[in-house]
């Protein structure tokens, strides 16, 4: 199984000019600062992710057969590229806040190493980052606790850039598979990027809290705690689904298929709670293409 033949272009109708609060995600410091930390590493990574499938297209054949897989790539690159845009807006206030984005810098760097490799790695390293953010989609849609109190507009942002994230989660792979795609390496660039996901996102999210001043109050630590590791925190809930990209037989759609037998939403599949989002808040968004 793998993704729609069709992705919608969306534009998402959320004014960010005015700005928002600092601790915007309920007064919560290390929620809000954990949040802007990943939305920092978006407008370069997703750049990267745009530029690898683009790379590795060029090695399709033009059989009719790749015809469907073709245009949901456009689609996979015009979602991205609204994300690129919408979080770079969002990182504008963040800097006018003074915050400093070291992330897309640590991002960079290892981009243009990235350029030097043959086409399949870098598609296979997106292919990881990409299973990496569908997960934490995948939780952000599911467990309406991780965003409870949240300002609305970020809540709206965040549940958008989720389901589009669900939708368009096995392009990268889809291609990855359809150029023969080694499981070996693709093996090898998932752990690679898990660790560095999880130290970039650690690093900043440290960064944030010491500049906006709150990374030593007793409050951000025990938040963090209950964020992270809490019955419903995002490490236990995200980790057993990172883990079944090791699996031979993964696929991205069909773990998205899958749906959990218990928990908020249980029996609902990540797919059918991306669809329901969109279906809901339709009028939040203008669809382009």
């Amino acid at each position: 199984m793998s993704a729609p033949s069709t992705l919608q272009v969306r534009k998402l109708e959320v004014d960010l000019s005015t700005g928002f609060e600092r601790h915007w995600h309920g007064g919560d410091a290390f929620r809000s600062m954990f949040f802007n930390a990943l939305s920092m590493s978006f407008p370069v990574g997703e750049q990267f992710f745009i530029d690898s499938v683009r790379e590795a297209l060029k090695r399709l054949t033009e059989e009719p057969r790749h015809a469907p897989l073709r245009e949901t790539i456009q689609g996979f690159i015009g979602q991205e590229a609204t994300h690129r845009r919408l979080h770079g807006l969002y990182n504008e206030q963040l800097e006018r806040q003074g915050l400093i984005n070291r992330w897309q810098h640590w991002a960079q760097r290892r981009i243009e190493r990235a350029r030097q490799l043959k086409p399949l790695h870098p598609l296979a390293v997106t292919c990881a980052y990409e299973h990496c953010t569908a997960v934490l989609a995948d939780v952000t849609l599911r467990y309406d606790a991780l965003l409870a109190g949240a300002e609305p507009r970020m809540q709206t942002l965040w549940r958008w850039h989720a389901a589009e994230e669900t939708e368009h989660g096995a392009v990268a792979f889809d291609l990855y598979q359809a150029l023969g795609g080694n499981l070996t390496w693709r093996r090898r660039w998932f752990t690679y990027v898990l660790i560095l996901f999880s130290l970039d996102c650690l690093g900043q999210t440290l960064l944030n809290l010491k500049h906006d001043g709150s990374l030593w109050r007793l409050s951000t630590w025990r938040s963090a705690l209950r964020f992270m590791l809490g019955r419903n925190g995002v490490l236990r809930l995200s980790v057993p689904a990172l883990l079944r990209y090791y699996r031979a037989d993964f696929h991205p759609a069909l773990q998205a298929d899958s749906p959990p037998a218990r928990g908020e939403h249980a029996g609902v599949s990540a797919q059918q709670l991306a669809e329901r989002w969109l279906q809901a808040n339709a009028n939040l968004y203008r669809v382009l293409r």
